[in-house]
């Protein structure tokens, strides 16, 4: 394994450990929001400092940049971590056992180390740059469909974004009326990591964050996977709108998406 990965991989049980343990004493969790449909809690807050703490033993010199307590600042900006304490924060709340650490690893740019780790199911989804995807040590590739019929996509509805419910409810549509099924389970990062792992077919979703879907995108493109915007772009990390899926079935679900973007979600 990568050291950096090791180290990834680390901070990620360090961070399990704090959840599932406030995740088994649920009436100790203190809750705020942080805007509309939008919730932080305390063990957010430890979970992302125990990440940062576990990272900072060996690369202090590294930039972290966290969805709580925002971006670390290193002397060696080369080197850029991405981290979700807690991606399903609402399921976490709610007490539904769906939700993952994300930590990936940006060097000059380009994705280099990712981790998911699921502590409820003890499922850890590994990639490094050019060695492939893993879930608990064993290879996983994506799905090679190449249509819509039979296949099962992920989702997230735009919550967060809710403008852009009637062109997202198109694109549903046009795209369930096509598939086998949809699902909707409240984790972008363990939506990405399934695609990976061939559990579901393909992921599209409205107006995500960086710290979504960083380790999640590596994830993919090394278990054989494309990641790209609704327009078949790579502004998904700034538009935040992403498709995740084979090659080929990318192909088909661009189709389906694009007749519905609209000036807004053509960038």
């Amino acid at each position: 394994m990568h050291p950096m990965l090791n180290i990834a991989v680390r901070a990620a049980r360090t961070a399990g450990n704090v959840i599932t343990r406030a995740f088994e004493q649920a009436d100790k969790v203190e809750i705020e929001s942080k805007g509309t449909n939008d919730f932080v809690t305390n063990v957010d807050i430890a979970a992302e400092q125990a990440i940062v703490e576990t990272i900072r033993k060996s690369y202090p010199e590294h930039t972290i940049i966290g969805e709580e307590t925002g971006q670390h600042e290193g002397s060696d900006n080369d080197f850029q971590w991405i981290i979700d304490p807690i991606d399903g924060t609402t399921n976490f709340v709610k007490g539904i056992p769906h939700f993952a650490v994300s930590i990936a690893l940006k060097v000059k740019g380009k994705l280099d180390q990712a981790v998911i780790y699921d502590p409820i199911r003890g499922e850890l989804f590994t990639a490094s740059r050019g060695k492939g995807a893993q879930l608990n040590g064993f290879r996983i590739r994506v799905k090679q469909n190449k249509e819509l019929t039979g296949a099962i996509l992920a989702t997230g509805f735009p919550f967060k974004k809710k403008q852009h419910m009637p062109a997202y409810m198109n694109m549903f549509q046009a795209l369930f009326e096509k598939t086998s099924d949809m699902r909707r389970a409240g984790s972008a990062a363990l939506d990405l990591a399934y695609v990976a792992a061939g559990r579901v077919d393909g992921f599209f979703e409205i107006g995500l964050k960086p710290w979504d879907t960083a380790a999640g995108e590596l994830l993919v493109i090394e278990a054989g996977g494309l990641v790209t915007d609704f327009t078949g772009g790579h502004n998904h990390t700034k538009s935040g709108n992403i498709v995740a899926s084979s090659p080929g079935l990318l192909k088909e679900i661009l189709k389906d998406i694009r007749p519905h973007l609209g000036d807004a979600l053509s960038k």
